[in-house]
């Protein structure tokens, strides 16, 4: 793993542009489980019945007994190493961009800035009648949150039936055609359009990192270095590795 460690280090040192697209596996040690796993909300709500946009539009209400859970295991997680490493990597320069499927905006309390969210952020929410908009943590005591011309608040993350936005799938696409390095953590890639961006970059002359705790799709095909094991860990050693590099150039 120290090998491989190092070898992946050099790979983003060198790199002049990099991206990284992250998934549910990389939010779990802050708490939030995979919605898919045995904790995870699937295991609770069916999704069919809870999470598609035709479902919160007819029973809003209804809907928000499940985004009451999720909102209150997003509301206790803090980024761990793994968010915070990839903020410090945009920091030195060594990251450009990170696409996430999450919707839990730990990438940008662990300090990055520019992040492209295909699924929305649940900080905010929108009020599908009016448009007005308001901050989760301003309605927070509110169950569910109400807007002042009285309708039932929607979070501004994209419901089942709803379309990723496009600036963010098009922006997304661009800059995984351009990436030198791409790296795949904490997602298996296989819902579309994420499961794109590997083939996309992969095409184009990427060198492709991934790091999960599992084997994926993408490992015996599009990867050229897996690094197995937490995301954090493996994060902050790369940051480590990446720091002494730069004290010796």
């Amino acid at each position: 793993m120290k090998k491989l460690i190092k070898e992946a280090a050099q790979l983003l040192y060198d790199s002049e542009m990099t991206l990284a697209l992250t998934g549910a596996g990389i939010s779990v040690e802050s708490g939030i489980p995979d919605f898919r796993s045995a904790q995870g909300l699937w295991s609770k709500y069916d999704p069919n019945e809870y999470a598609t946009i035709t479902a919160f539009r007819a029973d809003p209400e209804k809907v928000w007994a499940m985004l009451k859970d999720m909102g209150d295991l997003v509301d206790q997680a803090e980024p761990n190493k793994a968010h915070v490493g990839m903020g410090e990597l945009e920091h030195l320069g060594l990251l450009h961009t990170i696409v996430t499927q999450n919707v839990d905006n730990l990438h940008q309390k662990g300090g990055a800035k520019s992040v492209i969210e295909y699924h929305g952020n649940s900080s905010t929410l929108t009020c599908l009648s009016c448009g007005e908009k308001y901050r989760a943590e301003d309605k927070r005591k509110e169950h569910p949150p109400l807007c002042k011309c009285g309708r039932i608040l929607k979070p501004d993350v994209v419901f089942f039936g709803e379309s990723i936005p496009t600036e963010a799938l098009n922006r997304s696409f661009q800059l995984a055609a351009t990436a030198q390095v791409l790296i795949v953590a904490g997602t298996s890639a296989t819902v579309s359009p994420a499961n794109m961006i590997p083939n996309i970059a992969k095409e184009n002359g990427a060198n492709i990192i991934e790091i999960n705790i599992e084997k994926t799709q993408l490992t015996d095909h599009v990867i050229d270095i897996f690094l197995q094991g937490s995301a954090g860990e493996i994060i902050e050693n790369l940051v480590s590795e990446i720091k002494n590099l730069i004290s010796v150039s």
